[in-house]
């Protein structure tokens, strides 16, 4: 008996060491056609290359010729069916998630090319094109060489502009023509002042000639293009431009791995921006329970730096809420280095408020990051100056900086460069956890207690402060609320431009122009409801983890088991905390 006790022993040790060698063999197999994938990916986006600190790259852009999208596409369409023949039962847990990370970044590139035509119906595509932000904002390398990639760069746009000609259909959706223009022309502005004021130290007269001639081409044909569209394209340009239910239900389920009917999450969202609305007037009737919410709201904005303190105020309470955020023991923040509190450059001032500038994950020279403010400008006139501040108001400008830094965007960021994850995890990243979890940061860094006072026995004073910090999460979590709204209903539901410039105005109080700028955006971004979406997910899972965990669970626990696998899907993270199978399709 003893000697057929051990040979089953034997057998099933046997059987173990086979399974864990076919799991390193199918890891090895997946690893190789990761970077295999990895390597073309790059070469056909090597500005994002460049940016995520791969520095071969430099110096190039990408083709936008009919021959080279056909390229790629064939490519992307090759690899999907390359990944679809891996057993996930047979690849380690690590392996096993990154082959579903990419299969997402796959599958939202041919939806982007295959379901919305991106190269034939967004002329936005190459206006954007010339981005050329990291070889001014990063010193990666001397300005010369820097100088150098700038004028590679420049010298292909007028081959850009070609090509849009040539691939654009013949009627475009009205919206992204009309954005198309503005993007050229400030992207021609740009390169003729900010780029040129942010290369006049280069001191060798034969590069600062070859920069020039290919400024002006690149800024010429970028503008040549604007005048184009307004010609040729503009009075053809039609209103349709909503992908529809089938569409958007695939944008949700193959990008995010959200297998959810439309409908269901704008009823979530509707139910989440009534509370929302509900918190936010709340909160007013603490500061004054005889005016309108909007009304109480506007008065708190007025609390706010004067222009020359703004820089040193918002790090000054930066560094508060990175206290705050140690002090509860809400998240690990693996490093003592400080994101820098800086003025937003002037190159980058026209589309920026408040932002965080953090280097590629494999950049290792350039490797500081910046917290960027824009300031006020001194030619402005009183009035201009006071609008744009009441945006910085103390309150508002905390929140931001929580979702920007602590223990939002950079310390994710963070969390991202101290894990072991592979480079599949820290390349290819879900829009609904980057930005949910930002936003989710807002709600759990108030709900902890900052801007409140410790006392059992708060001052009137005290308890007027707590509310306008909840106000002024509440007025961030509207607009992120009317984002995913009028996503689904544009999109899915016929609602027209004109009422989603309603909507942003009569659910987040929003003026006209920028109501109709947000919703502008749902046009061409449906998946910018992707903050809220996010936000909720989290949730939910916070929600279900806590109730596994009983009294075991803690929010740092959560938080840094939540950021220490990059950056999946919010639905393979449920895979990964939650023990219950039965639980991890319960998104929301």
């Amino acid at each position: 008996m003893k000697v057929l006790r051990l040979s089953l022993f034997a057998l099933v040790l046997s059987f173990s060491y086979v399974a864990i060698a076919a799991e390193q063999t199918q890891d090895a197999e997946f690893d190789k056609v990761a970077e295999e994938y990895i390597k073309g990916w790059l070469g056909a986006h090597p500005i994002t290359a460049t940016s995520l600190g791969f520095h071969e790259y430099d110096g190039r852009i990408s083709d936008f010729t009919r021959l080279s999208f056909d390229a790629e596409l064939s490519r992307l369409r090759r690899f999907d069916e390359r990944l679809k023949k891996f057993d996930l039962a047979k690849l380690s847990a690590r392996a096993a998630i990154d082959l579903r990370v990419l299969q997402a970044a796959i599958r939202k590139d041919l939806f982007e090319q295959q379901a919305l035509g991106m190269y034939e119906n967004n002329p936005m595509v190459y206006a954007q094109a010339v981005d050329v932000n990291v070889y001014i904002k990063r010193n990666f390398a001397p300005l010369e060489d820097r100088a150098r990639s700038i004028i590679q760069i420049e010298s292909q746009v007028p081959n850009i502009i070609i090509a849009a000609k040539t691939n654009l259909a013949p009627v475009l959706p009205r919206p992204f023509v009309e954005l198309a223009i503005q993007i050229a022309r400030g992207a021609s502005d740009f390169l003729k002042k900010e780029l040129a004021e942010a290369l006049k130290e280069l001191k060798d007269e034969k590069l600062v000639a070859a920069f020039q001639l290919s400024n002006r081409k690149a800024s010429t044909a970028l503008n040549d293009y604007a005048s184009w569209l307004e010609k040729e394209r503009l009075p053809k340009a039609i209103a349709e431009w909503p992908i529809g239910e089938e569409k958007y239900r695939r944008l949700l389920a193959e990008t995010e791995l959200v297998d959810l009917p439309p409908s269901r999450v704008l009823e979530i969202g509707m139910a989440e921006l009534q509370r929302e609305q509900e918190a936010f007037a709340e909160a007013a009737k603490v500061i004054d329970p005889t005016r309108p919410a909007h009304e109480v709201f506007r008065d708190v904005k007025k609390d706010h730096p004067t222009p020359e303190k703004l820089i040193a105020d918002t790090a000054k309470n930066l560094d508060a809420i990175r206290q705050f955020v140690v002090e509860k023991d809400l998240v690990t923040i693996p490093s003592k280095v400080r994101a820098k509190v800086d003025e937003t450059p002037k190159f980058a001032r026209a589309t920026s408020f408040a932002s965080m500038d953090t280097p590629g994950p494999f950049e290792k020279k350039a490797t500081e990051a910046y917290y960027y403010v824009t300031p006020t400008e001194p030619e402005w006139p009183a009035e201009q100056k006071e609008e744009w501040l009441t945006a910085f108001n103390y309150y508002t400008t905390d929140v931001v900086s929580i979702h920007e830094v602590y223990p939002g965007h950079y310390t994710q960021f963070l969390q991202l460069n101290a894990s072991p994850v592979s480079k599949v995890a820290k390349i290819f990243g879900s829009y609904a956890f980057v930005e949910g979890w930002a936003h989710y940061t807002e709600k759990m860094v108030i709900d902890a207690g900052y801007g409140s006072s410790k006392s059992e026995t708060p001052t009137e004073e005290e308890v007027t402060r707590a509310a306008k910090y909840r106000m002024a999460q509440a007025d961030e979590a509207l607009l992120r609320l009317c984002r995913l709204v009028v996503s689904i209903k544009m999109h899915t539901q016929g609602m027209s431009l004109d009422e989603g410039t309603r909507f942003f105005m009569e659910n987040c109080h929003y003026e006209e122009k920028p109501a109709r700028s947000e919703a502008m955006r749902g046009t061409y971004d449906p998946g910018y409801l992707n903050y809220t979406l996010g936000k909720l997910m989290i949730l939910k899972l916070r929600q279900d983890y806590e109730a596994q965990e009983g009294a075991n669970f803690s929010a740092k626990k959560f938080h840094d088991e939540l950021l220490k696998h990059g950056m999946p899907p919010i639905p393979l993270l449920r895979q990964i905390l939650l023990k219950d199978k039965a639980q991890w399709g319960e998104l929301l």
